[in-house]
């Protein structure tokens, strides 16, 4: 569907072992600025539990997770916007990303290179964001010459976008990311267009370890967070790899000895899906259980066009059983006998969860 989620990060902070253990690669990762200069893009299976308790009942042949497109993106330095390190191609990169996933480097090891040669969460945050608002910046500035030289053909679609851009404008220049919150629908349309950084929804992942010094660089980091309305997931990326390469009874285990119920990855996951706007339904039968992801707000018919563009051209109904529901009556059958399974038609909303069967003509 076109959905991203890039990992974007100072070099050095984890971003690729992160990636490597979130997609079982074996991409290099390594003590030096730049290890990663292409960025790597991995799917990633949504580790949904919802699919075995939909399996304990339909004992299916085949499993279908949702998966996520997850990209590493190459280590941004101060200077990006004007072309120092990798600058211009980090930025391009991050462009083409729906939602990012921050990593922010909360460990202290005399071992591995800090690119500004200390560990500070706020000020690696800062940098990051100083280059994605230089960056929209120049792109907005540009915009608005093209806006204004049309002024004179009093087009209201071009007045409308300068009178956007002006206000983008004033917020970057005050030093502020883009609150797409503070636009109304229609201008939050317009400013997607635009494709800006500094406007796409982010979280951190704040790498850790047992240390004190860690402890307190991950209270920064939540504060900064705050700041941003947004929020930190903090993982020992390092331990997380190690788990991730673990077979199921090992990593059992483990978690267990832990006192984990799953790895921390599990969460980084579904955040990034949550964060893309994100939702799944399930299609469940004797052949196959499989989650398909939507955007919120799909209908009916749009859901349907994402197994088959024939399903959503000849639309007719959808029959629908929320999950819960499913569950608790143990399948289709019982769902059915107690009044639990819907009609719904072209206008209903479907739901995270919901369990569909599509009846279609073409």
């Amino acid at each position: 569907m076109g959905f991203k989620c890039g990992i974007i990060g100072l070099p050095n902070v984890g971003k690729s072992t992160l990636f490597n253990a979130l997609t079982k690669s074996e991409i290099p990762a390594e003590n030096f600025p730049f290890c990663t200069i292409d960025p790597n893009i991995g799917k990633v299976p949504l580790p949904d539990r919802r699919l075995l308790e939909l399996n304990n009942i339909v004992n299916s042949n085949k499993i279908i997770p949702a998966a996520l497109d997850l990209v590493d993106i190459a280590g941004l330095v101060k200077g990006a916007s004007d072309g120092e390190g990798l600058g211009n191609s980090f930025l391009s990169n991050i462009r083409e990303m729906t939602a990012l996933a921050h990593v922010v480097r909360c460990f202290e090891d005399e071992n591995i290179t800090h690119v500004d040669g200390s560990v500070n969460p706020r000020r690696d945050v800062e940098v990051i964001n100083l280059e994605l608002i230089l960056a929209d910046l120049e792109t907005v500035s540009t915009r608005i010459t093209k806006c204004e030289k049309l002024l004179k053909t009093n087009d209201k679609e071009n007045n409308l976008q300068l009178e956007i851009l002006l206000r983008l404008k004033n917020d970057l220049e005050s030093g502020h990311l883009i609150n797409l919150k503070t636009f109304n629908e229609d201008e939050r349309k317009i400013i997607k267009s635009f494709q800006l950084l500094s406007s796409k929804p982010t979280f951190f992942i704040g790498n850790i370890n047992d240390s004190e010094a860690s402890k307190n660089n991950i209270q920064e980091l939540n504060k900064m967070a705050s700041e941003l309305n947004t929020f930190v997931i903090p993982a020992s990326v390092k331990m997380e790899h190690e788990i991730s390469m673990l077979d199921e009874a090992e990593k059992k285990e483990y978690l267990e000895l832990m006192e984990m119920n799953e790895p921390v990855l599990n969460k980084i996951i579904f955040e990034g899906y949550k964060l893309l706007g994100l939702k799944t339904f399930f299609t469940a039968g004797p052949a196959e259980i499989r989650a398909w992801t939507i955007k919120n707000g799909f209908t009916a018919p749009n859901a349907a066009g994402v197994i088959h563009t024939d399903f959503e051209r000849g639309f007719i109904k959808a029959e629908v059983i929320d999950f819960d529901d499913y569950i608790n009556n143990k399948g289709e059958l019982g769902a059915k006998e107690n009044g639990k399974l819907r009609l719904e038609g072209k206008d209903y909303l479907v739901k995270d969860g919901d369990i569909i069967h599509f009846k279609f003509n073409v």
